[in-house]
């Protein structure tokens, strides 16, 4: 009878043993305050975080208008982002409260994993959705919709992020605490050329690379923008404004909430030892999780047809809860820029959906 549990304590004792051979070599820590707070701001993210993303897939749910090709990538985003909030930052969030990594090694790995790969598959998913606004600005397409290529390009997102997550968990690098000793991630600190030559690539392929791509599609589409308002001042003004914004609220949320974590773990990683201290790199892994509540108010809640589908769901405008209902067409304004190049006699169409 007592046998069971004598085992079971001796399996949490290893676990314990390896859970402090896993912790980081820094003597500096979060004092019992920090703790609180580091445990409060987490509960925010992942309360906050579920419940967005859990209103986006009720929308998909209810409103059949709503299942269109390229939102098949915001319904991706949004799974991503509920998965790291569910199995993610719920460890995260109990650790914090007793001030502990509480899973030993074996959970550590699984956390980090988990996380990077549902992290790479949001961001692979934002990018592939700047690629398709982008495309739809350039090239005019009088077919139906097609389920075909969005759902090669959701499945694509999640093979992108195994090809790049599972590699820790075989022996190329690895997976360890990070911070105040509360989350695990990539093993930033492990000064091996195995260890850094892992991190160069997943920098250059999941960081540096989408930055670069995401830039270039939403220029491009700044710059049709901006084609179709000096031919229609006052039809195109207002769209041009909200393309704009919605643009730099896009670039600037996705840097401001991955490129601290990046320059952090960069300099952790090839700066001298201790450089970056635990206390020091909590802010840009809380800025790194955050990036689920935010995603969702910006690709789907900026966007008119869910907001519309919104406040039918939750009765805010009597107006659309009259004339809406789950089948409404959605009013996309298109706007088409014929140029003619009369010396090549090449006839160009621009198309902009304001939707998308």
């Amino acid at each position: 009878m007592f046998s069971g549990q004598a085992a079971l304590n001796y399996s949490f004792n290893v676990s314990d043993d390896r859970e402090w051979d896993d912790m980081p070599t820094d003597t500096e820590t979060l004092s019992p305050a920090g703790f609180v707070v580091l445990s409060v701001v987490l509960g925010l993210i992942m309360t906050f975080g579920f419940l967005n993303n859990f209103v986006v897939l009720l929308l998909f749910c209810k409103f059949k208008t709503l299942r269109t090709p390229v939102n098949m990538l915001l319904l991706n985003i949004s799974v991503s982002d509920m998965l790291v909030c569910v199995f993610g930052t719920t460890l995260s969030f109990a650790s914090s409260i007793r001030g502990k990594w509480l899973l030993g090694r074996l959970g550590c790995s699984w956390y980090g994993f988990i996380n990077s790969c549902f992290g790479i598959v949001s961001l692979i998913s934002l990018v592939i959705l700047s690629y398709d606004r982008y495309s739809t600005l350039t090239v005019y397409n009088k077919r139906g919709p097609d389920y075909r290529k969005p759902l090669l390009a959701v499945g694509g997102s999640w093979l992108y992020s195994l090809i790049w997550t599972v590699p820790p968990l075989l022996g190329w690098s690895s997976y360890g605490l990070e911070g105040a000793g509360t989350s695990c991630s990539v093993s930033w600190k492990v000064r091996t050329a195995q260890s850094h030559s892992y991190i160069i690539c997943l920098f250059i392929f999941c960081l540096g690379l989408p930055i670069l791509a995401m830039v270039y599609c939403y220029s491009r589409l700044l710059w049709a923008v901006k084609q179709v308002g000096k031919i229609r001042k006052t039809a195109a003004r207002r769209r041009e404004y909200h393309i704009l914004f919605m643009v730099l609220t896009t670039v600037v949320c996705y840097l401001l909430c991955w490129m601290p974590y990046g320059v952090v773990a960069m300099m952790a990683t090839f700066g001298p030892p201790n450089i970056i201290s635990p206390v020091a790199s909590v802010v840009p892994s809380l800025l790194a999780k955050s990036s689920t509540v935010i995603n969702p108010l910006i690709y789907i809640l900026m966007n008119k047809q869910f907001y519309r589908c919104f406040l039918i769901l939750f009765h805010c405008n009597q107006r659309l809860l009259e004339n809406g209902h789950s089948s409404m067409p959605s009013k996309t304004t298109v706007i088409q820029l014929n140029r003619r190049v009369y010396t090549n006699t090449v006839a160009c169409t621009t198309q902009i959906s304001t939707d998308n």
